[in-house]
C-alpha cells in the first residue's frame, strides 16, 4: 500500500511558524515606536491628575469654594480669548509630555573611577602570581588590560568588591592548596578585611569566583525543631550550604533557614561528634543545645569538666541521667555508660540470634555529653588515677549498635589531651569562635571554602559532618537559664524546653554505683 504524502502545513509548518513569529516581533516593535507619544501623554495626564487630587484633598474646605470659583474664571476666560482652548491643549499636552517622562536615572554602563582604580589595583595584585615571562600572550601584565581577566563584578553600597570573576591561565597551579591559599589570602586583603568571602574554583573553565558572604542570623532562639528521631540541629548555615529549611519561630514571625542537621543512631556514618572552641565561644551552648533536643527522644548523661555549673537547669529532669561535675561521680558515670553499652550490645546481639526485633531499653538513646574531659584529666593525674577518655572507648567503639552517641566538647588549646579514641571515633567536627585557617584544618581535616574573620559573635563557627563539606554554622541561643546576664526572652525559650522535676531510676543506679565505689 503506497503511503500518502503529509500536508503541506505538516512539512513546511516550522519555517511557516518561524517566519510567523518574526513577523509578529517585527509588528509588536514598530507598533511599539508608533505608540510611544501616546503612552507618554497617557502616562503624564495620570500623574498630572493625580497631583490635581492631591492638592484638591489637601485644600481646608472652607477655601475649596474660593478656589473652585478662580479655576472656573480661568477656564471661562480662556474660553473667550481667540485661539485660547487650543493654546491650553497645547499647552496640557506640552506638560503632560514633561510629566510623563521617563526619570529614572540611566545605570552606568562600567564602573566609575573609583571602581575601576580598585579593580586595577587588584589586578596589578595579581600579576605576580598569574603571569610567567614564557606567556606569548600573557593575560596577566604590568599595565595590562584588566577588563580581560576580571570578567565580572559588582560593588556594595559601601564601594567595596561584593562579587569578582577572576579569569587565570591555564598553567596555573589551581589543583594545589597552597597555591590557591596564596590567591585567596590576596584577594582577602585586597578586596576588603572584615568580611568573609566564600571562593569557589572553576578548574574546567579556569575562573575563580569571589563571593562576599552575608552574615548569619545571631537572633535564633533555642525551640523546637522540625526534625525526625535520630536528627539533631546542631546550628544554622547559608542557604546554598544545603538543601533544606527549617521554619522557625522569631517572636510574632516565621521564617525559614537552612540549618546543619546531624544525624545518629545505627545507621550514620558520624555518630560521634567533638566540638572544639576558645573560651567564650559558645561550646558549651552547643552542649547545651544538643541535650535540649536529645531529651525528646531519649536520655542524657552529662560529664561537666570545667564544673562551672553550666547544666545545673537540667539536675532531677526527666530524661536527665545525671549530671556530674567531680572526678568521682563523672568515672563513676563513665564506668557505667560502659557497662550499658556492653548490655546493650548483648541484648540486641541475644534478640537477633532468637529472630526477635530488639528490646524497647535499647531502642532508647542513650547520650554521653563530656564538657572539657581535659580538666578530668589534669585532676585524675593529679591524683594518681587514669584518665575518664579512657572509659569512653567503649561507648565510642560501638556506640552505634547499642544506640549510644557521645559528645565530647573541649578547648583549642587542649586539644592535645584528647585521647586516640575520641580523636578516631568523633567524625563529625565542629569548631567555634575565632580561628585561623591552620587550626580549622587540623580540626576539620580541610580548609574551609570561606575566609574565616577573627571579630565574631558566641556561637559562630563551622561544621564539618564526616568527608562532607564544609559549613558555616551559627548555633541558636541557648544560654544558662540560671545566668543573671541571660536576657527574659531567651530564659524562658529555654525553660520551655526542658522537661520535668522527676528522679529516674537510672539516675538512682548510678548514685548507688558512685556509693559502692
Amino acid at each position: 500500500m503506497a503511503r500518502r504524502p503529509l500536508p503541506r502545513i505538516l512539512r513546511n509548518g516550522s519555517a511557516q511558524m518561524a517566519r510567523s513569529r518574526q513577523l509578529a516581533r517585527t509588528a509588536a516593535g514598530g507598533a511599539g515606536d508608533v505608540l510611544q507619544p501616546l503612552f507618554l501623554l497617557t502616562r503624564g495626564l495620570h500623574r498630572l491628575a493625580g497631583a490635581g487630587r492631591r492638592r484638591w484633598s489637601a485644600t481646608p474646605k472652607d477655601r475649596r469654594g474660593p478656589l473652585l470659583f478662580l479655576v472656573t474664571s480661568v477656564i471661562l476666560v480662556v474660553a473667550l480669548v481667540p485661539y485660547g482652548p487650543l493654546l491650553a491643549g497645547l499647552t496640557l499636552m506640552a506638560a503632560a509630555a514633561w510629566k510623563g517622562r521617563d526619570r529614572r536615572k540611566p545605570k552606568p554602563s562600567g564602573p566609575d573611577d573609583a571602581q575601576t582604580k580598585r579593580l586595577r589595583t587588584l589586578y596589578e595584585a595579581l600579576v605576580p602570581y598569574f603571569s610567567t615571562a614564557q606567556d606569548p600572550d600573557p593575560l596577566y601584565a604590568h599595565g595590562g588590560d584588566w577588563s580581560r581577566a576580571l570578567s565580572s563584578y559588582d560593588f556594595d553600597d559601601t564601594g567595596r568588591i561584593s562579587r569578582l570573576r577572576v579569569r587565570y591561565p591555564a598553567y596555573f597551579t589551581d589543583g594545589e592548596a597552597a597555591s590557591r591559599a596564596r590567591i585567596e589570602q590576596l584577594l582577602h586583603a585586597k578586596s576588603g578585611r572584615g568580611r568573609e568571602y566564600h571562593f569557589t574554583w572553576d578548574e574546567e573553565a579556569n575562573e575563580l569566583t569571589v563571593t562576599v558572604l552575608p552574615p548569619l542570623p545571631t537572633d535564633i532562639a533555642a525551640q523546637r525543631f522540625v526534625t525526625a528521631p535520630g536528627e539533631t540541629v546542631l546550628g544554622f548555615t547559608d542557604p546554598t550550604g544545603v538543601q533544606r529549611t527549617l521554619p522557625l519561630t522569631h517572636g510574632d514571625e516565621q521564617r525559614d533557614v537552612p540549618p546543619v542537621v546531624w544525624r545518629t543512631g545505627s545507621r550514620s556514618t558520624e555518630p560521634h561528634l567533638l566540638i572544639a572552641g576558645a573560651p567564650g565561644s559558645g561550646t558549651t551552648t552547643l552542649v547545651r543545645s544538643i541535650a535540649l533536643q536529645a531529651l525528646q527522644h531519649g536520655d542524657v548523661l552529662i560529664v561537666e569538666g570545667g564544673d562551672t555549673g553550666e547544666y545545673a537547669c537540667l539536675t532531677g529532669r526527666d530524661g536527665v541521667l545525671s549530671v556530674e561535675s567531680g572526678l568521682v561521680g563523672a568515672v563513676s558515670s563513665l564506668e557505667w555508660a560502659t557497662h550499658e553499652t556492653e548490655r546493650r550490645l548483648i541484648s540486641a546481639n541475644r534478640a537477633r540470634q532468637a529472630g526477635h526485633p530488639s528490646p524497647d531499653d535499647i531502642r532508647r538513646p542513650l547520650w554521653i555529653l563530656l564538657d572539657r574531659p581535659g580538666a578530668l584529666g589534669h585532676l585524675a593525674a593529679a591524683d594518681g588515677r587514669e584518665d575518664p577518655q579512657v572509659l569512653l572507648q567503649v561507648p565510642l567503639r560501638h556506640g552505634r549498635a547499642a544506640n549510644v552517641t557521645v559528645v565530647v566538647a573541649e578547648q583549642l588549646d587542649a586539644l592535645d589531651g584528647l585521647s586516640d579514641a575520641v580523636r578516631q571515633y568523633t567524625r563529625a567536627r565542629v569548631v567555634l569562635g575565632p580561628v585561623v585557617a591552620d587550626e580549622l584544618q587540623a580540626v576539620l581535616g580541610v580548609p574551609p571554602h570561606t575566609t574565616p574573620v577573627l571579630d565574631v559573635p558566641p556561637g559562630r563557627g563551622y561544621a564539618r559532618l564526616g568527608s562532607g563539606p564544609v559549613h558555616r554554622l551559627q548555633v541558636p541561643a541557648t544560654p544558662d537559664p540560671y545566668d543573671d546576664a541571660t536576657s527574659e526572652s531567651h530564659r524562658q525559650a529555654v525553660l520551655g524546653l526542658l522537661p520535668q522535676h522527676s528522679t529516674p531510676a537510672a539516675a538512682v543506679g548510678i548514685e548507688a554505683m558512685a556509693t559502692e565505689g
